[in-house]
């Protein structure tokens, strides 16, 4: 959300034609430049965080909640630079679509690419949140390939993919770059000649910064422009906390009160860092040096942002159980009779290879600290150690570590994490959570 109020803001002075074609100007805030932009943005926000805890009912119910905001908001700042139609619109006693194209629908959309739980999610709020004012093919066209690209950055997609989701799903035409671009470009408030320029320099941004800038040295709708490519690199990139600072310090306290909601929001959904969750590799996951790393990140910082992130890595990755192995019946046979024909000479029986017949189960060891019980895990063989060498060690995907920490739920109070070095205790119905957060691994 940072990103589209700090393009609005950043971009609003070089707006009709100006630009900033040597994209060498300081990045800073001003109360008197946040616009239609911000106020919209904000509007549809506060309704579709409603929408994410099931206050509507229909899409009709939700449209009507998305008029009443965007009419009260449009209300309390009657001067932040609307359209004379949409200016109508917010006035109006019965609103109605008036079939638009313009960038408004594309502006004020990002919190549906934030808040979906799925890219069709994403394009369904887009088209909704358009339809009350942009019900035009164009303007919600622009709409979807606004909140879809943001969805795309959010799931870990690279440009390669985002690009690809705007020409072959929405029929954006990316060809052109942003130096081809420049030197004819002009303001025009239409979706399908904003969108496509906002994206491009997007794509071609190396930062957040860069995009800000990169969007502003073209030209024409500058603050339109910079908000939508904004919104697309702060779920791509992130933002720098100093900027984030100013533009907090720039907005009115109603406004920051829904921004805080949102992220407050965002959070609860394991969409994380407030920008790009970045993907993962198997390799970077097989030792467990980067789950280690996140729990001394936890550890140390104790925040929010740092907990989220061991939770994402510890979704992905495979841990080291300390079990009691119970052969079958069949196979514990098998091996009395070997011990039985090995005697007195016991060690002639290291290195010998055994293939059981019948399944092998585990059965967790649990600790315990206090009265609660736990089932301990390990970020790799070497954090565990020469722990209790009479336990056989097995690695096992977090993920079905669940499902045995579920097998004992009656009994364990949760799993603790590297519980005789840098122990973090999870509590089950917080280790669970971990199913929800979406893979960052081969995304």
């Amino acid at each position: 959300m940072y990103g589209a109020i700090l393009g609005d803001m950043i971009g609003a002075p070089y707006e009709f034609d100006r630009g900033n074609k040597t994209k060498d100007f300081p990045l800073f805030c001003d109360k008197s430049n946040f616009t239609d932009d911000t106020v919209m943005t904000v509007a549809v926000a506060e309704v579709l965080l409603d929408y994410v805890y099931d206050e509507f009912d229909s899409d009709e119910e939700l449209k009507q909640a998305l008029i009443a905001s965007m009419q009260n908001w449009g209300s309390d700042y009657p001067n932040a630079g609307y359209g004379a139609m949409f200016s109508r619109w917010l006035e109006a006693d019965n609103p109605q679509p008036y079939n638009s194209f313009g960038n408004g629908s594309a502006m004020r959309v990002l919190a549906a690419g934030w808040l979906a739980t799925s890219l069709e999610e994403a394009m369904k709020l887009a088209r909704l949140t358009a339809e009350v004012t942009h019900n035009h093919p164009e303007g919600i066209k622009g709409a979807q390939a606004v909140a879809g690209s943001i969805y795309l950055a959010l799931d870990g997609k690279d440009k390669v993919e985002i690009k690809s989701f705007v020409t072959d799903v929405i029929g954006y035409d990316l060809s052109r770059t942003c130096d081809e671009i420049r030197p004819n470009y002009h303001h025009d408030e239409t979706c399908q000649r904003s969108v496509p320029e906002a994206i491009t320099a997007f794509l071609e941004g190396e930062d957040f910064e860069d995009v800000i800038r990169t969007t502003i040295s073209l030209g024409g709708d500058t603050d339109t422009l910079a908000c939508i490519a904004g919104s697309i690199a702060e779920a791509y990139y992130g933002i720098p906390d100093e900027l984030v600072a100013e533009c907090r310090n720039n907005l009115p306290e109603e406004m920051i009160t829904i921004v805080n909601r949102f992220y407050e929001v965002v959070d609860e959904m394991w969409i994380l860092y407030r920008g790009k969750g970045k993907k993962l590799s198997e390799e970077e996951l097989s030792d467990g040096a980067l789950l280690r790393e996140a729990i001394r990140k936890y550890k140390y910082w104790n925040t929010d942002d740092s907990f989220w992130n061991l939770l994402a890595v510890l979704r992905d990755s495979n841990v080291w159980i300390p079990c009691n192995a119970i052969s079958g019946s069949k196979d514990q046979t098998s091996l009395n009779k070997i011990i039985q024909m090995a005697g007195d000479n016991l060690d002639s029986l290291v290195g010998m290879e055994f293939t059981n017949e019948e399944p092998v189960r585990l059965v967790p060891v649990i600790i315990s600290n206090g009265e609660d019980d736990f089932i301990p895990v390990f970020s790799s063989v070497e954090v565990m150690g020469e722990y209790e060498n009479q336990y056989s060690k097995v690695a096992k995907h977090f993920l079905e570590i669940l499902e045995i920490a579920q097998f004992y739920k009656n009994r364990i109070f949760g799993i603790v994490l590297n519980p005789f070095t840098e122990p973090v205790i999870l509590h089950l119905e917080m280790a669970e959570i971990v199913e929800k957060i979406r893979s960052r691994v081969g995304r």
